[in-house]
């Protein structure tokens, strides 16, 4: 199950970055935000979405959940596990739940600049949160 949450989160990234840069060149270019870049808003949002169920199953089958339900001070003083078993799913559960936002919000908007404006926020927030709590060590 990690394995399969370590692979995904290479195509959620890329996703998720592939999405803000559509976005803010949609939104540069004034351009019109056609059915191509409603497909890649709603992919990001689908393999995302894919990513936390996959991450939840992880993280309950985790030696880090029995860590912090067996001592969570020694867990909370120690930074490395702490970012594993707290900063790092609160962070991306709130990263996901951006993107839910942005996706929804932009379904609301009647202009294509303020479609691309509202995928290029509520995405690009995503990406700098999701950027924020990889553990970047256990990843290479």
């Amino acid at each position: 199950m990690k394995d399969i949450h370590s692979y995904w989160a290479y195509l959620v990234l890329a996703i998720l970055i592939f999405a803000v840069i559509n976005a803010v060149i949609g939104l540069k270019n004034k351009k019109q935000f056609t059915d191509k870049d409603l497909r890649i808003g709603l992919f990001t949002l689908i393999v995302s979405h894919i990513q936390l169920l996959i991450g939840l199953a992880w993280y309950f089958m985790s030696p880090w959940y029995s860590a912090l339900k067996a001592d969570a001070g020694a867990v909370m003083g120690d930074k490395a596990a702490r970012l594993i078993a707290v900063e790092h799913p609160i962070t991306m559960i709130l990263a996901i739940a951006l993107i839910t936002i942005g996706w929804s919000k932009h379904k609301k908007k009647t202009s294509d600049t303020d479609k691309f404006k509202i995928v290029a926020l509520f995405y690009g927030l995503a990406l700098l949160l999701i950027l924020s709590r990889i553990p970047w060590n256990n990843w290479f």
